[in-house]
């Protein structure tokens, strides 16, 4: 990773089936940009479209996406309407959903959620 300051880069997103894609792209481009580690790139891609997915399946309205550099990184924030925070559920074997917050914690240094005024940001950061 160079060491040079990074300019953060923040979205509005819609909260349609595309926004994942939308998210994942703008990350990888910021990532590139900022010479991150590919490991860590990859990372980020997974991270924000399981945080992405989550915010449209579960949230009404536009998501906020915030990708920013870290000395250890990137954190990556994702905001959306709902003040419900995400809590991670059994796992069903045949079904193809419902892993993104294992997904997230596993790739991710530390992650958490933050109460807003008009709902919750999620953030992860990674390393």
């Amino acid at each position: 990773m160079r060491n040079e300051p990074a300019t953060p880069v923040a979205v509005t997103l819609p909260a349609t089936a595309g926004a994942s894609a939308q998210a994942r792209r703008i990350v990888g481009e910021a990532v590139a940009a900022w010479g991150v580690a590919p490991d860590v790139a990859e990372d980020a891609a997974l991270v924000v479209t399981e945080m992405v997915s989550n915010a449209v399946d579960h949230a009404a309205g536009p998501v906020e996406l915030s990708v920013s550099r870290t000395q250890a990184g990137v954190r990556i924030e994702v905001s959306d309407s709902s003040p419900t925070r995400p809590t991670p559920r059994p796992i069903e074997v045949d079904s193809a959903r419902g892993r993104g917050l294992i997904i997230i914690a596993a790739l991710s240094r530390e992650w958490g959620t933050t109460p807003t005024a008009t709902g919750k940001t999620v953030w992860a950061e990674l390393a």
